[in-house]
This record gives C-alpha cells, sequence and structure tokens, in this order.
C-alpha cells in the first residue's frame, strides 16, 4: 500500500455549523475529527445552549458533554439580525463546501438562510437541515427534541414489553439525537462524494423521527414488516425479560449462548449439565420455545461463582461474555486502556480533561490531535464582528 499524503482526510473542505445541543453538533464533529475546517455559529454570550449542561470543571458554558462533541471547531459569535454579523455569516457561506443547519425552515427563510437562497450566492454548497420531521409531512414545523422522538417512534413504550410495568419511559440516554447525528454525517459525506463527481451541490434533509424509527425498528418491527402482519411487533429476542446480565457472588455478568451448540457449554462450566436433560430443553425446538427457562437457569446457577471466574471460564469455551462494568469506572477498563480509546489532554482554561478519540483507524491515514474545545466567540478576533 503506498503511503498517505499526511493531509487530512477531509482536508479543504469548510463546513458552516450553524447547529446547537447534540444532534448537529455530533455530526458536525465527525467531520472535524476527519479533518474539516469547522466554523460553529453561537449566539453572542450563551452560545450554544448544550454549553450549560452538566458541571464544568472552571467555567461556565464548558460542560462536559459539550466539550465531548465540540473539539477542533471554531467558535464565532454571531447575531444574524444584526446587518454586519449577517454580512460576516454570508461572507462564510460564499466559501463554504457544507453548512449544517438545525434551525426550522420558517426561521431560516426569515434570515434569508434557506436553501434557495444561499444557492443564489454558492451554487455548489450542500446544504445539510437537520430536522425534527420529514418537511413533507404534518409534523414539518414542530419542535424536536430527544424525549419527544423517543415518544414519537414507540420508543417509550419498549421497556414496558421487556420488564411488565405499563407505564412508558425514556431510555436514559440522547440516543435519538445521537443515532440522528450519525446519519446526518453520513450523508453529508455521500454528498460531498456526489459533488466530486458531478459538481453539483444539494440540499440534504435529515428528520429525526424517521431516522431514529428506521433504526429502532430495524429489528422491532417484527411482524408488521408483512402485509397482512404474521406476528406481533417487537424482536422477541431482545425484549424476552430473562435476558438480562447475571448475578453473580460479587455482581453480574453479560453471557450470551447465542447458537443452540452453545447451551450444552453454558451448562457445563457451570456445572449443571443436566438442566438440558429436562424435556423442556432436550432439543432445539424445544430450547427455541422455552429460551426463558432457560436464562432463568441460568440466573439461578451463576450465583454461585465469582464474575470474573464465569468470564474466564467463557472465555476458555468460546462463549461471548463480559464482566457488567459501572458507568464510573469505564476508565479503568484494561481494554480501552490499551487501545488508548481514552486520552488525557490540557485545555487551555479548563485543565486537564479526558478525551474519547474517533473509534475507528485507517490504515493510510493518522488523524491529528484537534485542538480543544473553544470558548463562545473565541474565534472572532479573525475578523470584524459585534
Amino acid at each position: 500500500m503506498e503511503a498517505g499524503d499526511g493531509e487530512p482526510m477531509l482536508e479543504g473542505i469548510r463546513v458552516v455549523d450553524l447547529t446547537t445541543v447534540v444532534f448537529g453538533p455530533y455530526c458536525t464533529q465527525m467531520l472535524a475529527d476527519l479533518g474539516a475546517e469547522v466554523t460553529k455559529i453561537e449566539t453572542p454570550g450563551i452560545g450554544d445552549a448544550y454549553r450549560w449542561a452538566g458541571t464544568p470543571a472552571k467555567t461556565r458554558g464548558m460542560g462536559p458533554g459539550f466539550i465531548a462533541i465540540n473539539r477542533g471547531k471554531q467558535s464565532l459569535a454571531l447575531d444574524l439580525k444584526n446587518a454586519d454579523d449577517k454580512a460576516r455569516m454570508l461572507d462564510l457561506l460564499r466559501e463554504a463546501d457544507v453548512f449544517v443547519v438545525n434551525v426550522r425552515g420558517k426561521a431560516l427563510e426569515r434570515l434569508g438562510l434557506d436553501y434557495d437562497s444561499l444557492r443564489a450566492i454558492n451554487p455548489q454548497v450542500i446544504y445539510v437541515h437537520c430536522v425534527g420531521f420529514g418537511q413533507d409531512g404534518p409534523y414539518a414545523d414542530l419542535q424536536a427534541y430527544d424525549d419527544v422522538i423517543q415518544a414519537a417512534s414507540g420508543t417509550a413504550t419498549m421497556l414496558p414489553r421487556v420488564d411488565g410495568n405499563p407505564r412508558a419511559r425514556y431510555l436514559p440516554s440522547l440516543i435519538a439525537d445521537k443515532v440522528a447525528g450519525l446519519h446526518a454525517a453520513h450523508a453529508t459525506l455521500a454528498a460531498i462524494v456526489h459533488r466530486l463527481r458531478t459538481g453539483r451541490g444539494q440540499h440534504v434533509e435529515v428528520p429525526m423521527l424517521e431516522a431514529f424509527t428506521g433504526f429502532m425498528m430495524l429489528e422491532h418491527l417484527g411482524g408488521l414488516t408483512f402485509d397482512p402482519p404474521n406476528a406481533p411487533v417487537g424482536y422477541n429476542r431482545q425484549l424476552e425479560p430473562d435476558r438480562q446480565p447475571f448475578p453473580t457472588s460479587d455482581g453480574y455478568v453479560s453471557i450470551v449462548p447465542y447458537t443452540d451448540g452453545s447451551w450444552a457449554k453454558v451448562f457445563g462450566l457451570l456445572g449443571a449439565p443436566q438442566v438440558l436433560e429436562d424435556e423442556r430443553f432436550a432439543d432445539p425446538v424445544s430450547r427455541f420455545h422455552n429460551v426463558a427457562g432457560l436464562y432463568r437457569e441460568m440466573a439461578r446457577l451463576t450465583q454461585g461463582f465469582t464474575t470474573a471466574e464465569l468470564v474466564a471460564k467463557c472465555h476458555a469455551e468460546q462463549i461471548p461474555a463480559q464482566a457488567v462494568r459501572d458507568m464510573g469506572d469505564i476508565l479503568e477498563d484494561p481494554h480501552l486502556a490499551a487501545t488508548g480509546f481514552f486520552r488525557r489532554r490540557e485545555h487551555p482554561t479548563e485543565g486537564t480533561y479526558v478525551e474519547m478519540r474517533p473509534p475507528f483507524t485507517f490504515g493510510d491515514y493518522d488523524p491529528p490531535e484537534l485542538a480543544p474545545t473553544p470558548h463562545v466567540g473565541e474565534h472572532n478576533a479573525a475578523g470584524e464582528t459585534s
């Protein structure tokens, strides 16, 4: 393989980022990680609202989540209702390759930042509109946040199907925002490739509800996949209440006997091969229909071992298994330490912080160390701005 040229993969790609919170910034963070020049436009003073989430180390407005997804970007504080700031924004957009925005359509039209207006000054611009809902549907102008999308997509009814508690609940993660951000990033990269082939820019719409519904219902559409439906909605393997981490004498362990042939190994290492002599578990078809009983038997038996003992036994038998690690101990994971996933860096104002590197590597490209997350308007001095 020939040596790379040492330049970032997206060298020369200029991105103007008019997004806030997680959906849009997660997209532009991935572009920055690949070498794009990302200029983040923020409201003077307060900046991106996500700056204020969590507990900062030293400076208000430099919360941990914000630091995690805004490294390597430049920050300009612009009041887009101010004539001079609006002129500077338009100057940026004339030279931009990509404009990523999550402002609703009517507001963009009032600002003159809708796609048709920008195409008039930059015909090759790739205009990525991160929206809550597809703009050709009845929800087009509604506001959308992670909770709303989890509700609208049916995700909030997933846990009740597992534990029998009828109360609708959110998954405790900004999962809809992050999934939509991933979709926005790969849609942007595809549009960049398209422009390299054709020379044409385009409007790209990434609706959060559609992105997340597709993600969650990939397996859970279940019997509704067919017309007429032939089974209930949901993927039973994921909704099985007993398919949970198994208790041990000192914690919990994840063990996955994914193939039918794994059951004999699992009960052998648990010291109870006779479990499979039960008529409920005597053959593959019976085991398939009575898998909940198998999980309950495992949960009873795993309590006689330490977590470390079970992980070692499973690995020796090529059975997938890992200790259940508390979130608060994640920095101590030996694998993540060995791969350098977490690294300590120094921020010029916030001191030492932990950064998670991009979760990919390339044989012909070594990602550079990006500049730390900026303060609001840190790069305004590069030009005249109010």
